[in-house]
């Protein structure tokens, strides 16, 4: 997550070992540990309600084409039943206008 090396890292330790002593780098320790964890608890849990959100819009856009179709291959099958039912050969249509 973060791109902190070894020699940062004990940068950091040494500073706080300077500014807060030795008797509380323990509890800071500790209260530094308890936040990253709830860091990152909180973190997961965003990233799975979102990812489930997109599935769950991903299934109802699915869905949504899904009925798009349906409603092409109806308007599909009336256009060819319609035009079964009109086809008139185009030699009698010729005959009929001489």
């Amino acid at each position: 997550m973060f791109d902190i090396g070894f020699l940062e890292l004990a940068v950091i330790f040494v500073i706080a070992l300077l500014v807060l002593g030795p008797e509380r780098m323990p509890v800071a320790i500790r209260h530094a540990g308890l936040w990253m964890g709830r860091f990152k608890r909180r973190y997961r849990q965003i990233r799975e309600e979102i990812e489930q959100e997109i599935g769950a819009d991903d299934i109802r856009r699915q869905l949504h084409n899904e009925e798009i179709m349906e409603s092409l291959k109806a308007s599909k099958e009336e256009m060819q039943r319609l035009r079964q039912d009109f086809d008139v050969p185009l030699d009698t249509v010729d005959d009929e206008r001489k």
